[in-house]
Formats: structure tokens, sequence, C-alpha cells
């Protein structure tokens, strides 16, 4: 997989994730956690240009991946990302 498509990987996990925190359906959030995180891992060499991006978005997933779904500012920053690195993957 490119790095475009493991961003947008990453993107549509962050999307399905701020939906079930913003429903309360938690039940399947740590197993999509996980799958993001092994998207992550799996980015090597990211694009200068990207780089600020994926360093602010690595700092805003540790700090989710510390907390309990909830349904107002945990799905509100998925959904940002989710937005953010879809419009940016390009840049990967």
């Amino acid at each position: 997989m490119t790095n475009q498509d493991l961003v947008l990987n990453i993107a549509v996990n962050l999307s399905r994730l701020g939906r079930w925190s913003y429903e309360g359906k938690t039940a399947r959030i740590p197993q999509f956690l996980s799958d993001t995180q092994i998207y992550i891992g799996q980015l090597h060499q990211v694009n200068p240009g990207f780089r600020p991006t994926y360093n602010r978005f690595l700092k805003d997933f540790l700090y989710l991946k510390s907390l309990s779904p909830n349904p107002s500012d945990w799905s509100d920053t998925a959904f940002t990302w989710a937005a953010i690195l879809t419009h940016r993957a390009k840049l990967a």
C-alpha cells in the first residue's frame, strides 16, 4: 500500500470511530483503534510537506487512545482528523 492509501484508510477508520463514539456504540472501538495503529506503523518516510500534519495527528491520536470514548469531544476530534487526513492524503 502507498502512503496515500494508508492515510486514507486511517481517515476512514477515524470516521467510523467518531460515528460509533457519537452513537455510544463503543464495542468495536478498541478493534479499530488497533487497526489504525497498524496503519500508522506501516507509514514510512512521509513527505516533508505532510510531516507537520502527521505529527499533530499522532499527538491527537495518542490522546484519543488514552481516553474513554465519549459522544462529544472524542467523536469531534476523530471526525476532524478524518476530514483533515482525507484532504491531505495526496501529500503523504
